[in-house]
């Protein structure tokens, strides 16, 4: 990890209803725990809902196992006019804690939601 001092914005364990055949977690698990944290961190940014209207990147670098835990890191990478840009990247950690594992990375995009769940500003300065 690039930045020690960070703090994950969701730590989860897969569990063994998330295994596809290969023995892996299944890839449409981990995102949508990449987009549960990505939400969290572009809701905080919008100070609003917001609605994940793209995802521009995505790699699935390492399988995740039945007992890793994994840590989901995002942060804001972009601010439009309605939309912001959220880095995401999912470490495992294995064996313990004993190793840590670069497991999946991307950019997603999210746009902010007025009331009538429209597209409205995001404050850029903020």
């Amino acid at each position: 990890m690039s930045e020690p001092h960070r703090e994950p914005i969701l730590r989860v364990v897969p569990r063994p209803t998330d295994i596809n055949a290969n023995n892996h977690i299944f890839g449409g698990w981990v995102l949508s725990q990449m987009d549960i944290a990505g939400g969290i961190v572009a809701s905080r940014r919008a100070q609003a809902s917001v609605a994940t209207v793209a995802i521009e990147r995505m790699e699935f670098i390492a399988p995740i196992h039945v007992h890793d835990l994994i840590s989901v890191y995002a942060q804001v990478e972009r601010v439009g006019r309605t939309s912001m840009g959220v880095r995401i990247e999912v470490i495992a950690h294995r064996d313990r804690g004993a190793t840590e594992v670069k497991v999946t990375e991307g950019l997603f995009t999210f746009v902010a939601l007025d009331e009538q769940h429209r597209p409205r500003a995001v404050d850029i300065q903020a």
